[in-house]
């Protein structure tokens, strides 16, 4: 009896722990965003979001480089600030939401530095192809909310090509490459 109660002991302690460091992204009370930014003509930005998408992450202070995180965009919540651009960007030779209405990404490491700067690398999916990334990134904080809550934040960035992801629409030379932007704050479940 001894023996259960001390595994019972051993597993609850050890499951608090792995609890405390998960994080659901706050997609409710949207302190999150992913943006994108892409060259038209080679003569100004378009710039552009997407409004839905959702994923969790763990994450602790003293074992940074163990972190993980999974999003999923809904791709037909693309939004460029213009309806009929916006329908354009879901279609043919695009994003094409109808057959590939997600993108995804899912970590598979992570290495902070000191300043807390770092580098999440992970497989990305999007138009049906998955692809290794590099997102460079910045832990903004973490701590108490004024609701009895804990949080975390990070900022992010990398680049893509298009043609990685058979999206062959040709937008001219200037625009072969998409940044995307995340800014990720999570709510400690």
């Amino acid at each position: 009896m001894k023996l259960f109660s001390l595994v019972f002991i051993i597993l609850s302690i050890a499951s608090s722990n792995v609890l405390a460091q998960d994080y659901v992204i706050d997609k409710q009370g949207m302190h999150a965003s992913i943006q994108f930014k892409i060259s038209h003509l080679g003569y100004s930005w378009l710039w552009g979001r997407f409004n839905d998408f959702d994923g969790a992450l763990s994450y602790d202070s003293k074992e940074p480089n163990k972190a993980k995180i999974n999003v999923t965009i809904n791709t037909r919540s693309v939004d460029s600030n213009h309806a009929e651009r916006d329908k354009h960007i879901r279609g043919k030779g695009l994003l094409e939401t109808k057959q590939y209405p997600e993108a995804r990404f899912v970590s598979t490491s992570y290495t902070q530095n000191k300043d807390k700067s770092g580098v999440l690398k992970g497989d990305f999916t999007l138009h049906g192809v998955t692809k290794p990334i590099s997102i460079d990134v910045k832990f903004i904080g973490e701590g108490k909310d004024p609701w009895g809550g804990y949080r975390i934040g990070f900022e992010g960035t990398t680049k893509l090509s298009l043609a990685d992801y058979n999206i062959t629409k040709n937008l001219g030379p200037a625009s072969k490459d998409l940044e995307l932007f995340f800014a990720i704050e999570a709510i400690q479940k």
